[in-house]
């Protein structure tokens, strides 16, 4: 333990690059997956089986496959991440960063689209039907009137998404980003003596930001409960 406390504020750096690179990756998957729902439910045929087909690729392949895609290979194809290169609060976001959220979104986006689609069915046929007789387009049939319901059917499926998304960071300290994960590995091989203590206070971190998220959903669940 004493390791942690002689660099408590490298641990403070390590979880705010972790709290960073999930919010981010946790705001553009779901605005990637309500892009996909829409396009698996709507009424062209050519999106509704580009949709489907990437939901299906992306769920079926491991997350580490992707990151180390847009680690190594993307750069190869001429997909750069060097968009950004500063330090915010100790935080390095930089291309490894930028790699990184860009793989998470990637990923969760298909298990965002899903869970909004079982929302998306569980909102009466007649709604849609209602708001088509009144002459709502598509676009505003879904924003207006599926959505909404759907969102509120989907709190529990979207925050097991977006626990599985904060633990899913942890891959990311694989590929030279900084964040929670490659700061233990970096303490254990310094200490190896302390790892058992590294591991439990690390553990134990991560269970406290997995309980304040769950708190979290369960508050919108019961805020947007539908009868």
């Amino acid at each position: 333990m004493s390791i942690i406390l002689e660099n408590l504020d490298l641990v403070v750096r390590a979880f705010a690059t972790t709290l960073l690179l999930f919010a981010v990756s946790a705001v553009l998957s779901l605005v990637g997956g309500t892009v996909l729902a829409a396009m698996r439910v709507g009424p062209v045929a050519v999106l509704r089986a580009a949709g489907a087909t990437y939901v299906s690729l992306v769920r079926n392949t491991p997350l580490l496959v992707v990151l180390l895609f847009f680690r190594f290979a993307a750069p190869r194809i001429g997909i750069t991440f060097d968009v950004i290169d500063v330090s915010f609060g100790g935080v390095n976001l930089d291309n490894l960063f930028t790699a990184a959220v860009v793989a998470l979104s990637v990923y969760t986006s298909a298990f965002v689209c899903e869970a909004l689609r079982s929302g998306i069915n569980a909102v009466p046929l007649g709604q849609a039907e209602a708001a088509r007789a009144i002459g709502l387009p598509f676009g505003g049939v879904m924003s207006q009137v599926i959505l909404p319901q759907a969102v509120r059917a989907s709190v529990p499926p979207l925050a097991s998404v977006q626990i599985a998304l904060l633990k899913n960071t942890t891959v990311a300290g694989a590929f030279g980003v900084f964040e929670a994960f490659a700061r233990m590995r970096f303490f254990t091989n310094d200490d190896p003596t302390q790892r058992y203590g590294i591991f439990v206070t690390f553990a134990l971190i991560f269970v406290v930001l997995v309980l304040a998220l769950s708190f979290v959903a369960n508050r919108l669940e019961r805020r947007w409960r539908v009868a």
